[in-house]
């Protein structure tokens, strides 16, 4: 009976394994005789089901205790938003392995905190843990523009000489307050000036796919020389993912976090590629996907490398760790046949 429970813990295991998206630590903290009592954590109350509705199909007799298990998600969740320009979202409540980061104004689910640390959910369901201090429950202001320089200096008099307030980074969502011979007032954290050409208005958003591919094309270039961060997504050091995420958010296009979720989520293409198509590299053998760079047309790519260690321009049939591990590609755009 043991072996038979614990394998059922093996398998919902290794079906909710992908922790930047489940939660699934549950135990067998007793049995005797046909009476199990179950102990942990899951995510979700699916998944508490997907575990009852398995040991009651596989093991029909047994009597399977599972109120001490505790669903973290609740039906009315606490929603704070972060409250500072950029902040790090962590493998644990520690400054310490980075998974990505979150920038000012972003909402998160609230699932679990421990003292200073808030186990979070992103909107698009990303895990990880943020730094409480740096949340906020103020009311954030509806933006109205996109920060697109990649990295803003805000200022406290649409001067240039004015006194320096902060930075707010590019992918930031902000509101304009107000504007003055080129200079525009905005609200992230803090409230100050930066030049009007630092925004784009989401008015203002490329509507067609081509419009889209050729304005990621001159957004690129901004980024060139950015360097390379694991779990970074701001110019503040950046990630292949990161990269390819926020490229495709200043042309209003969402896209998920990581390498393989891209790919996941994207449209499958055949070469030729076009401007702003996305390439995975990888591991040939398992398919196991690695890397991201995006196309500038054909096999000439922009991406964050740590090889480069930045964002840089190479070509993948030129560069032989590139050509041997390119997997396959994909699109977020709409103008494709294949």
């Amino acid at each position: 009976m043991r072996e038979q429970i614990e394998a059922i813990l093996q398998e919902l295991s290794g079906r909710f394994a992908d922790t930047r998206a489940c939660l699934f630590e549950v135990s067998l903290q007793s049995l005797q005789g046909q009476t199990a009592i179950f102990t942990g954590r899951v995510l979700e109350q699916a998944t508490l089901q997907a575990l009852q509705e398995a040991l009651s199909s596989q093991l029909p007799d047994l009597a399977a205790q599972t109120g001490e298990i505790m669903v973290l998600r609740q039906e009315s969740p606490k929603i704070l938003s972060v409250g500072t320009n950029l902040t790090g979202l962590y493998a644990q409540p520690e400054f310490g392995e980075l998974l990505s980061e979150l920038m000012y104004g972003w909402p998160l689910e609230i699932v679990e905190e421990r003292g200073d640390w808030a186990f979070v959910r992103q909107m698009d369901g990303y895990l990880g843990w943020a730094y409480l201090p740096y949340l906020t429950d103020d009311i954030i202001p509806t933006p109205t523009h996109l920060v697109v320089e990649p990295v803003g200096l805000l200022r406290s008099a649409p001067d240039s000489s004015a006194s320096l307030l902060g930075r707010v980074f590019g992918g930031t969502s902000v509101r304009l307050l107000g504007l003055e011979n080129g200079w525009a007032r905005i609200d992230a954290n803090l409230n100050g000036w930066l030049p009007l050409s630092c925004l784009r208005a989401f008015e203002d958003l490329p509507q067609t796919a081509q419009e889209k591919r050729a304005q990621m094309m001159l957004d690129s270039a901004r980024l060139t020389g950015v360097p390379y961060l694991w779990g970074g997504c701001s110019a503040n050091g950046i990630d292949c993912s990161g990269f390819a995420q926020l490229l495709h958010r200043w042309v209003g296009v969402t896209t998920p976090r990581d390498a393989d979720m891209q790919f996941r989520h994207g449209r499958r293409i055949e070469p030729p590629f076009l401007p702003g198509d996305l390439l995975f590299f990888g591991e040939p053998e398992s398919g196991r996907i690695t890397h991201v760079a995006i196309s500038l047309g054909g096999w000439q790519i922009i991406h964050s490398s740590r090889a480069r260690n930045g964002v840089y321009v190479d070509d993948v049939q030129s560069v032989p760790h590139l050509k041997d591990s390119y997997l396959r590609a994909c699109t977020y755009m709409d103008d494709r046949e294949n």
